[in-house]
């Protein structure tokens, strides 16, 4: 199978991309120019520069392709000027979608988010059928791919070939920007965790999300929606966990959400636009985390035969990685490996 594939320079576009080569599918790679391509190391692939408003480069690497794997997306919760993530994420995935049309795909495998799903105050985990609105997304991330899911199922009701994965939050080596996820793992490697709020979310193996896309392309139905989801964790299980890997101390102070919105605001104004650096907390985030994002998987379990395997083990490697990557000093683990 030749398969072409969108974000494979990223975090979970790299699992994806590695695990059809493993499979032994042919693939075209669509990379930014200058963009950095550590996590293509080893794979036998060709590789169109280009991006998703490039319609050129997309109608390049589709050519004589079975597959189209659509993970490339503006993945930030915080932005000065929306435009661009709007362009990317919304735009670039209708773009995607007519040039896989145009060049008779068999399938097209769009990632979407978690982040678009009903999620409430009541720490009940959500499926696919759980009623949202766009006035329910919090950030200008949040809204745009929930824009951009609606474009995805509204082309697959008049015919195109396309199937929808919502990841919860991946975790796992190769996150080399990192991503908000792989944030809360540096930080805490780097001391940068005094206190936690009381929040949760569902951590998923990003090596479980790549092999969910897959399941999707060989299984899913057209036009519908599949959460790949992990385990429910608190904020602060996820720390306590991270404590017993490593060695390092987790947080016992709990921060009421009214402190941290104190602190976001002010994190946002002073280095968001003040400096015009990437604040460590934004008033978004906070909003967010009092909303428990716990999500039930039991409809790509039951329709896909998608698993899920142990968030302790992603941590490990997470954890690992960063470390053995520079982003991290080294820690002495106070227990066996899981």
């Amino acid at each position: 199978m030749r398969a072409f594939v969108t974000g494979a320079t990223g975090f979970v576009g790299s699992h994806v991309a590695r695990l059809l080569h493993e499979r032994g599918a042919h693939l075209r790679l669509l990379v930014r120019k200058g963009s950095r391509r550590d996590n293509l190391e080893g794979l036998r692939a060709e590789l169109i520069e280009g991006d998703l408003t490039d319609a050129a480069s997309l109608r390049k690497g589709m050519e004589g392709c079975g597959a189209v794997f659509h993970v490339a997306a503006d993945y930030r919760l915080w932005i000065r000027d929306p435009k661009p993530m709007y362009a990317a994420n919304v735009d670039g995935t209708v773009a995607v979608i007519e040039a896989a049309q145009a060049a008779g795909v068999r399938r097209t495998v769009y990632c979407s988010s978690v982040a678009t799903l009903g999620f409430g105050y009541d720490r009940k985990s959500v499926t696919e059928d759980t009623p949202v609105h766009e006035a329910d997304m919090i950030g200008h991330y949040k809204r745009s791919k929930y824009l951009a899911e609606r474009k995805a199922v509204e082309m697959a009701a008049r015919g195109a070939e396309v199937v929808i994965v919502n990841p919860s939050t991946p975790i796992g080596e190769q996150d080399i920007k990192p991503t908000p996820t792989g944030r809360i793992v540096l930080d805490f490697l780097l001391g940068n965790f005094p206190a936690y709020m009381e929040t949760g979310m569902n951590l998923v193996d990003v090596r479980d999300v790549a092999h969910g896309h897959l399941l999707a392309f060989e299984r899913g139905r057209r036009g519908e929606r599949y959460i790949l989801g992990g385990e429910n964790l608190t904020l602060k299980q996820i720390l306590d966990t991270l404590g017993e890997l490593t060695g390092l101390p987790s947080p016992s102070m709990k921060v009421p959400h009214a402190v941290a919105m104190a602190f976001a605001a002010f994190d946002q104004t002073f280095n968001g636009y003040l400096r015009n650096r990437e604040p460590r907390a934004t008033v978004e985030e906070v909003r967010m985390g009092k909303k428990f994002m716990w999500v039930n998987s039991s409809k790509a379990e039951r329709e896909l035969g998608y698993t899920h395997s142990s968030a302790r083990e992603a941590l490990r490697r997470a954890a690992e990685w960063f470390v053995a990557h520079g982003y991290a000093p080294a820690y002495e683990a106070a227990c066996p490996k899981a």
